[in-house]
């Protein structure tokens, strides 16, 4: 099985879990993409770039900026807007009128977040037809470290949760030993890219 956008390699985790044979390569896959869709359900967001440029319908409440979804580059970026009011996006801003926000998140590994309008423009603020239309590369520019390291860490409880089907990893001096249903060290380590965390 090919792993699709994980966010750590099967390598990694075999590393990690001391396998050495190929075995359970296919099982182990799907443990990271198990892994690495549950991380983007937790984050309300996802760390892979897309490939490829497509669109998203935007609004905007201050005429000023708005808010989007993470995109990975500015490369190829489009922003139109419906001036109309007819659902079509016929006027293409130029680069001299926005600026993608934050300032030099690219060079920080960081996705774009906000485009604000600049010099005289702004953007519609209607709500009840989307007035805006970002054609963009979605995600992160890179997988950060600490995403990469909680899939290692899900990937591997869910392979070692086969152990354990009733919820008991084991006993000890106190009893049965339960498996939590998110690791405390994955949730430290997602924390800080959760999309509230970042709004």
């Amino acid at each position: 099985m090919t792993i699709t956008n994980g966010y750590c390699t099967l390598a990694e985790l075999k590393a990690v879990l001391r396998i050495s044979d190929t075995v359970d390569d296919a099982m182990l896959s799907e443990r990271i993409d198990e892994a690495s869709r549950s991380i983007d359900d937790y984050c309300d967001r996802r760390f892979y770039a897309d490939t490829s440029l497509s669109a998203r319908v935007f609004t905007s409440q201050s005429g000023s900026y708005i808010m989007v979804d993470d995109i990975s580059t500015a490369t190829g970026l489009i922003v139109k807007t419906d001036t109309g009011a007819d659902g079509t996006y016929a006027t293409t801003l130029s680069a001299a009128d926005i600026q993608t926000l934050p300032l030099n998140a690219i060079a920080k590994n960081l996705p774009i977040t906000r485009i604000q309008a600049t010099g005289q423009g702004s953007f519609p603020t209607r709500t009840a037809i989307a007035p805006i239309q970002v054609t963009a590369k979605w995600g992160w520019p890179i997988i950060p470290q600490p995403v990469r390291s909680a899939c290692i860490l899900m990937a591997g409880r869910l392979v070692k949760r086969g152990d354990s089907l009733l919820g008991v990893a084991g006993f000890g001096d106190l009893g049965a030993i339960s498996v939590r249903p998110i690791d405390p060290d994955v949730a430290r380590m997602l924390a800080p890219y959760t999309l509230i965390s970042l709004a």
